[in-house]
């Protein structure tokens, strides 16, 4: 008889791969959004870099109560074509308070910390996204990015 504890250690690693390879929807991610989302519309206005759209409906969802609903609110305050960026502080903040380990939040609040000037809080976001990533994660990865390239401009932000 086979050793049954030997193929649920098979069967754990597959599902932790399965749960890794799982699209995030970041802010930036650019793929369908799922049937049934709530913030579907939201998403296709990001990815269409629509801001005045994808805020609007935002504002119609208005669910303050939801991480995902506050880091796409902050998001895309913050690329409008003319910037609010202390708008996108408080909805990235209140993100944050709701899942202190959101790492969409924890990137874009630290790239506004790039834009805004202030390291020292893009390093804590970094730092804390270092924390709450157990493989390496595209989130940490992206602004680690940034950070390097803002440290190595002269602490000045590079438009990409």
């Amino acid at each position: 008889m086979q050793n049954p504890s030997r193929h649920l250690g098979h069967l754990s690693a597959a599902l932790l791969i399965a749960l890794v390879a799982l699209p995030g929807h970041a802010a930036d991610y650019s793929g369908p959004a799922p049937a049934g989302d709530p913030l579907g519309a939201a998403r296709t206005q990001i990815a269409a870099k629509n801001w005045p759209a994808a805020i609007a409906e935002l504002k119609n969802v208005n669910d303050t109560g939801s991480a995902d609903w506050n880091n796409l609110m902050g998001y895309s305050l913050r690329k409008s074509a003319t910037p609010d960026h202390a708008g996108a502080e408080k909805f990235y903040d209140a993100a944050l308070r709701i899942d202190p380990a959101h790492r969409g939040a924890l990137e874009y609040s630290g790239e506004l910390y790039l834009v805004t000037g202030n390291l020292p809080k893009a390093e804590a976001r970094l730092a804390a996204l270092d924390k709450v990533c157990r493989l390496p994660c595209e989130e940490y990865t992206e602004l680690k990015k940034s950070v390097a390239r803002y440290k190595a401009n002269g602490n000045k932000v590079v438009a990409q």
